[in-house]
């Protein structure tokens, strides 16, 4: 079932991401003294955003984050977050979630999404590569690749 995340559930959407994430830092998720429960409260509670889940057997199996950018043009959707539990790779739980999201974003009147993953998480591109998002070449010093979906078939 894919469904919106409720406050309740962000201690374990806030594990989730962890678990996720340090699937690429070879070296340990950064501390960069970000307290991420609070933000997924923030991301949840937030009336301009959207956080989705994907619930099997009674457990957030994958979760996506998204809202139009500050100051982008309102028919462009940003994905913040898009995370799936590490053991349910390759299990269609990340393809289904996407799914709902390309669906949301053209119910919603969306163009156009945009998004920025870690450029070691060549995993994580070629999900999103094939499924139609298109890189922007990487910018000097940046530790994160643009790519973006046009949403209305262009």
């Amino acid at each position: 079932m894919i469904r919106t995340a409720v406050p309740a559930e962000a201690e374990a959407v806030a594990g989730l991401h962890a678990r996720a994430r340090a699937t690429y830092y070879p070296d340990g998720i950064p501390d960069d003294g970000t307290d991420w429960l609070a933000t997924w409260r923030s991301a949840i509670a937030r009336p301009d955003g959207h956080v989705l889940c994907l619930v099997d057997d009674g457990r957030i199996a994958g979760l996506a984050s998204f809202r139009i950018p500050e100051g982008a043009p309102a028919d462009t959707v940003k994905l913040f977050q898009f995370h799936v539990e590490p053991d349910r790779w390759r299990s269609g739980v990340g393809t289904a979630l996407h799914a709902a999201c390309v669906e949301q974003w053209q119910a919603d009147g969306r163009r156009r999404a945009v998004l920025e993953v870690h450029v070691d998480n060549v995993r994580a591109q070629a999900f999103y590569t094939g499924r139609g998002w298109a890189p922007h070449p990487v910018e000097p010093g940046h530790h994160h690749l643009r790519m973006t979906l046009p949403l209305t078939g262009e």
